[in-house]
């Protein structure tokens, strides 16, 4: 059986600049939100020990958790963190037209 996709939202903050703050947002395939939590603090661990040995950053494990880089000065509050399962990128969309 496959795992439903989930999202992982992480609540981070600027260490060099007070006051930056925002969400950064993981994607994977998982059985639990704490299974995702977990897989997604596992991609984030990884990235960064990969970013400060110098080496590449590990893409796409088999369960389509991966990170894409790493932003050093950024701290993510993992406690904090919420997981749901993962909806549509274009779900904060609704049926009134708009302009761009």
């Amino acid at each position: 059986m496959t795992h439903p996709y989930y999202e992982v939202d992480v609540p981070i903050r600027s260490t060099e600049s007070p006051g930056l703050h925002g969400l950064h947002v993981f994607t994977g395939r998982a059985d639990s939100r704490s299974a995702a939590v977990q897989a997604a603090h596992e991609v984030y661990d990884a990235a960064r020990a990969a970013q400060e040995a110098g080496l590449e950053i590990p893409h796409g494990r088999p369960d389509g958790w991966g990170a894409c880089g790493y932003r050093p000065g950024w701290e993510l509050d993992w406690p904090a963190a919420t997981a749901d399962r993962w909806r549509s990128p274009y779900s904060w969309l609704n049926s009134t037209p708009y302009e761009l």
